[in-house]
């Protein structure tokens, strides 16, 4: 073989070994070869000896403590070439790589995982998992741990959330990001799945019964069964128009619903639908003109609330309260909550669930209205008859 010829196949090698080296940034396999002096030595693919040394051995994740030699392990590329003509390799990005495909692998396969609670903020929870700290909001917590505060106050909502703080909970990953950091956990997740194969057991129509465990604005929790909890939303708790579901129930009451809806672990329940609408037959107790007597509910500034019974409220415009102009003050002055008053109905609509009223003694608009054009007409006809004496002189 010539000389042209070896050095043309020693350039060959060359340009083949340097073609397999690895680039900068790059995760490497190798097995390692010496642990020493703080530092560990790996044979990367037979192609070059890498080296992992000072603040680069260390990693928040446990996967490469206790390595010995001949353990298979893998490591970020730092360095093509140090000053020892090795390969500078780093566990540390190696980790960091290597958690954030985990994490991936999990949003994939719903595998559930460790997460311990490291900090809270007004939106949600910081979790610990592995090395990385995902973030849990607020809507992701189970029913058992979701902070019902009245009124949405975030500021207790963040005292709530704190209490939480060093505890561990069971999380799945819902979104794994590595480019933007982003890594989002739900605990209720993984209490979904616990509750599919006992909600197996139920079906829209079945009739349950529960404990009233929670009130809010907008409705009642109900607990039942093995361990799961419904809502009944302030329009299904009764026929007649509440304020608030603590004007009919209170925390610790038994009460009995129907299933409304299921709608994976979320159980919307109605307690009225287990009573007859009363509105059917309003017709029957009540007629247009009757006059009734009526106790005011609420005082609101387009009219009163009142309640004829249990089951029909009716509603007495401002409109309806005065023979003349009224204003809101001066409803609010003459007309008290508990006054008992004698109303006329004036309409009733009982597929809208409408009773409407006028306070006894009040004249229609129509009459009014009639009687407000007696003084207009009376001064046109004294206007014509000064013309006509006019001119008549």
């Amino acid at each position: 073989m010539s000389d042209e010829e070896k050095k043309g196949s020693f350039g060959d090698l060359l340009k083949k070994f340097f073609t397999k080296l690895p680039g900068e940034g790059e995760l490497v396999k190798g097995t390692v070869i010496s642990v020493d002096n703080g530092a560990v030595r790996i044979d990367v693919s037979g192609v070059t000896t890498g080296v992992i040394r000072g603040h680069e051995l260390f990693s928040e994740s446990d996967q490469f403590s206790n390595i010995h030699i001949g353990d298979e392990v893998e490591a970020t590329v730092v360095e093509k070439e140090n000053e020892n003509g090795e390969m500078e390799l780093s566990f540390r990005a190696a980790g960091h790589e290597i958690v954030w495909k985990r994490m991936e692998e999990l949003v994939q396969n719903g595998l559930t995982l460790e997460g311990k609670i490291v900090n809270a903020n007004k939106g949600g929870l910081m979790v610990q998992v592995d090395a990385l700290v995902g973030f849990m909001p607020v809507s992701q917590l189970s029913p058992e741990n979701y902070p019902r505060v009245p009124g949405g106050d975030k500021n207790r909502i963040l005292e709530h959330l704190k209490q939480h703080i060093g505890k561990t909970m069971q999380v799945k990953v819902l979104d794994a990001n590595k480019n933007n950091e982003k890594l989002i956990v739900s605990e209720k997740a993984v209490w979904e799945d616990s509750q599919k194969a006992v909600l197996d057991a139920y079906k829209i129509g079945d009739i349950i019964e529960g404990e009233v465990g929670a009130l809010t604005s907008f409705g009642a929790f109900i607990k039942f069964g093995e361990g799961l909890e419904g809502l009944v939303h302030i329009s299904e708790i009764a026929w007649q128009r509440i304020d608030h579901p603590k004007d009919v129930l209170k925390i610790g009451d038994r009460v009995k619903a129907q299933i409304i809806d299921l709608n994976k672990s979320k159980i919307y329940l109605s307690i009225k639908r287990l009573v007859d609408d009363p509105w059917k037959s309003v017709k029957d107790n009540y007629k247009m003109g009757q006059i009734v007597e009526g106790q005011i509910h609420k005082v609101e500034p387009f009219g009163l609330m009142i309640r004829l019974d249990n089951d029909i409220h009716g509603l007495a415009h401002i409109s309806e309260l005065s023979n003349g102009q009224m204003g809101e003050d001066k409803m609010g002055d003459e007309f008290k909550v508990g006054d008992v008053k004698k109303f006329e109905i004036v309409n009733i609509e009982p597929a809208e669930h409408r009773l409407g009223l006028r306070l006894e003694g009040v004249k229609p608009k129509a009459e009014q209205k009639k009687e407000e054009k007696k003084p207009e007409a009376a001064a046109e006809e004294k206007k014509e008859e000064k013309a006509e004496e006019q001119v008549a002189e």
